[in-house]
């Protein structure tokens, strides 16, 4: 670890614990090509991070390849990104979308903004992935998105299912990885202060509406503000999404 110099216990534990995962899980294998999903929040240039710092300790070899979707309410918003990645010699695909606008315009009369944007953007990942022919397409989830997607599955459509650490597309032609599954939010931005990353500000007018936002905090409200019972909740369901996932090796 010494071209990184002396990590932190939030640095450490985050790049522990996204290796645990993936080893857990077989998220990489040799060749691999893994696209990045960068939005340029906390929890992806945490990713972003340790996915390079885990690139050199890797037993094998895989490349990395960042991929950015500006939504569309601020067209320079990514530029700390492009510096960033130039910086670092880090190669992606950086692309400035509408889908935030047309999100929150009369175009979307049925969906919520939410959901039309995030369905846009991922088939757009999708399509990124095929035409740079990469094998894996990362994501920044992390424990706190585990706990509020599971309780929002359970209340609205009465099933138990959470979110896996790794699943295949397409006949198995790209594989999305979730290697923060482990970590909750408070550890990775904890982590991203300390690396000092440039996260810049969401100009999304749904930014704090979001149902996976207002469910985690109906979530916590039942731990009461007890710590411990935060913990437990936040372990239990850790140790379930793992156990459960049939892919587990």
């Amino acid at each position: 670890m010494a071209q990184w110099g002396r990590l932190k216990y939030a640095q450490q534990f985050c790049l522990g614990q996204a290796g645990k995962i993936m080893q857990q899980t077989g998220m990489a294998w040799p060749g691999a090509r893994i696209g990045l999903a960068v939005s340029g929040g906390i929890d992806s240039w945490v990713m972003l991070q340790v996915m390079i710092m885990r690139q050199r300790i890797i037993p094998f070899p895989v490349e990395l390849f960042v991929i950015h979707l500006n939504p569309g309410f601020d067209e320079t918003s990514h530029a700390p990104l492009a510096d960033w990645m130039r910086a670092h010699g880090v190669p992606g695909h950086l692309e400035t979308t509408d889908f935030g606008p047309r999100a929150h315009s009369a175009e979307n009369r049925k969906k919520s903004p939410c959901f039309f944007c995030a369905w846009h953007r991922r088939k757009r990942f999708f399509d990124i992935c095929r035409q740079y022919n990469l094998t894996h397409l990362a994501l920044g989830h992390n424990t706190d998105d585990l706990v509020s997607t599971f309780f929002m599955n359970m209340l609205k459509t009465g099933k138990i299912y959470g979110l896996v650490p790794k699943e295949s597309y397409f006949g198995g032609k790209l594989t999305l990885i979730r290697p923060l599954l482990l970590l909750d939010k408070a550890t990775i931005t904890q982590a991203c202060r300390q690396w000092k990353l440039p996260v810049w500000e969401n100009d999304c007018p749904s930014k704090d509406k979001t149902a996976r936002s207002q469910t985690l905090n109906q979530a916590l409200a039942l731990c009461g503000g007890d710590k411990r019972i935060r913990t437990n909740m936040f372990n239990a369901l850790r140790r379930w999404q793992l156990e459960s996932w049939p892919g587990m090796i």
